[in-house]
């Protein structure tokens, strides 16, 4: 039996729609002329480059090019393999960023976003006291495909229920309880049948490491340094471009995928988490997607962007307006895709985060 697993989101194609509505003119202003000055260091535009037509693709060369990349109508507006490069030097190098000048968020979203970002600066993160754990319950689901020698495919969505404790002091040793991956969700009776006859069974585990360092990287869900991340929205948004540049299917996309899976771990602090959605609002594509988004029995308000690559996609962040909180994350699919029915989210994730005395 040889088996595929979609981990990870879907990725999207760059695309160039309305401009974020609550990010103001000064704040744009700003972000395009440090942009734009930078890249008058590097090429003066050839003709028609550098106009960005709206409802049309717009490409953006690097020294390399987007691994998921795909042939699609665009503009080009560096056109040389020299100025490409010295592009992508200057991204990487935190000079220039692609954060704001282009647009962002529809002004709906970015209404959404910028909301959540006050209302998540006034809500008071849990307090964790020695002794006590800073407990993030999550229920994970994803879509995994298997493949037999004569050419049978079977699909469906597993589901894992995971338990994480946060020790006050984070070098201590942390507990995390994984349920196992477990069948779930079919979308026909072969696969059903399949599974059953596979008699497939969860592996749960019960696992304890010091800062987190379960599979040997610490900080447990997630390795990123959350004290370097900036939490000015641009400098965020640019930094987030540059630790993405090369992978998924468009820069804007994968953006939105880096932020969602930050969040999602329930561990970033409030300052950063209004800094990821004012960062999010900038992020060209952005929009409402679903007003009253039900994710494992919570309702909240989800903000995604589609993808119009080969993958075709959304990826969203489902926010209780409420409190500022992401109650999770998903990644919906907008046209049928190897077996999957259009709508299916082919992976999600929900988060609650509270303080508990003790662990397993």
């Amino acid at each position: 039996m040889k088996t595929k697993t979609t981990a990870d989101p879907l990725r999207r194609q760059l695309a160039s729609l309305d401009p974020a509505g609550h990010v103001t003119a000064d704040e744009l202003v700003r972000s395009r002329e440090r942009s734009l000055a930078a890249m008058q260091l590097v090429a003066a535009p050839q003709e028609h480059d550098g106009v960005a037509v709206r409802g049309e693709a717009v490409r953006y060369p690097a020294a390399t090019e987007l691994s998921a990349r795909r042939s699609r109508r665009a503009h080009t507006w560096l056109t040389s393999a020299a100025a490409a490069a010295v592009l992508a030097a200057l991204i990487t190098g935190d000079v220039l960023g692609l954060a704001g000048w282009r647009g962002g968020a529809t002004a709906q979203a970015a209404e959404v976003l910028n909301k959540a970002a006050q209302t998540t600066i006034e809500t008071t993160d849990p307090v964790v006291k020695p002794g006590q754990y800073l407990r993030i319950k999550s229920t994970n689901v994803w879509a995994t495909n298997t493949y037999e020698q004569d050419g049978s495919q079977y699909r469906w969505l597993d589901t894992e229920k995971s338990d994480l404790y946060i020790p006050a002091d984070r070098s201590a040793e942390w507990v995390w309880q994984r349920s196992g991956r477990l069948p779930t969700t079919f979308f026909d009776a072969d696969s059903k049948d399949y599974a059953l006859e596979q008699n497939i069974q969860p592996s749960p585990e019960l696992l304890h490491a010091r800062n987190g360092a379960f599979y040997g990287s610490p900080g447990g869900s997630t390795a990123t340094d959350l004290s370097k991340l900036p939490r000015d929205p641009y400098r965020l948004l640019n930094s987030i471009y540059k630790q993405t540049l090369g992978h998924g299917q468009s820069v804007d996309g994968e953006a939105l995928v880096f932020i969602a899976d930050l969040l999602r771990t329930g561990v970033v602090p409030a300052d950063l988490r209004a800094a990821l959605y004012k960062a999010a609002a900038l992020i060209p594509g952005v929009t409402v997607t679903e007003g009253q988004a039900n994710l494992d029995g919570r309702t909240g308000v989800a903000i995604g962007r589609l993808e119009d690559g080969p993958a075709k996609s959304r990826q969203e962040i489902v926010i209780d307006p409420r409190t500022g909180l992401m109650i999770g994350e998903r990644s919906v699919l907008t046209q049928a895709q190897e077996g999957f029915p259009a709508g299916t989210a082919t992976t999600w994730t929900a988060i609650e985060t509270s303080v508990s005395n003790t662990a397993p």
